[in-house]
């Protein structure tokens, strides 16, 4: 059973780095933005058309930045990140994921990888995965009730190479607690079963007042 991470840190909301984010409710529109985006992103390194469409994307790209850059909020002010019904919560740092269970046993989601994120013969860039594992480290933290922390480590073991457009599982869980200390662990399996990857970390918890 998951408990009020409050009883362990009564200062848990008033950390200066991690303000207790709330929710958004952006309206529609920002999901379709973000599935735009991201198909965006996967063309930005895929794409090779003549020096003229270029141009025009460049043009495209230029107009969007005009029409946003009055709205630049703060951390916490924007919807990035805080949409948990969208896939990466709303966010374009984060590779597209779906959270399918998130309780103390353990954290479960759903993830596909694409072209944006390759790193060399159609396969996912290794760095983007510690970028995965960590996203679910931190939720594995928030499941299992223990109050906000920060990654102190990350170890990751590549098994098998990591394959795009294809639908993968990640798993993480709270290996044991020792104090300020939460030692967790996660994996990344395919449809199969098989294992693409695996990591451990050591998340501290933060004393009150600690960004």
């Amino acid at each position: 059973m998951t408990e009020d991470p409050h009883l362990l840190d009564p200062d848990y909301d008033k950390h200066g780095g991690f303000p207790n984010f709330q929710p958004a409710q952006p309206g529609p529109g920002f999901g379709r933005f973000l599935a735009a985006m991201r198909r965006a992103q996967d063309l930005a390194v895929s794409a090779d058309p003549d020096s003229e469409t270029w141009e025009q994307a460049a043009d495209l790209a230029e107009q969007l930045v005009k029409l946003l850059d009055p709205f630049e909020a703060p951390e916490g002010v924007g919807p990035a990140n805080r949409v948990p019904d969208l896939p990466g919560s709303g966010s374009l740092l984060m590779p597209p994921y779906k959270v399918t269970k998130f309780d103390a046993e353990a954290v479960e989601l759903t993830v596909q990888f694409s072209r944006y994120h390759v790193g060399g013969n159609y396969a996912v860039h290794g760095g983007v995965l510690p970028l995965m594992f960590d996203s679910t480290f931190g939720m594995v933290i928030h499941a299992s009730g223990r109050p906000i922390s920060r990654t102190a480590f990350l170890h990751v073991d590549y098994r098998k190479v990591t394959p795009i457009n294809t639908p993968l599982t990640v798993r993480g869980w709270l290996n044991r607690a020792e104090g300020r200390k939460a030692f967790v662990n996660a994996e990344l399996r395919d449809p199969d079963g098989n294992l693409l990857a695996e990591a451990n970390g050591l998340m501290i918890r933060l004393l009150p007042g600690q960004p």
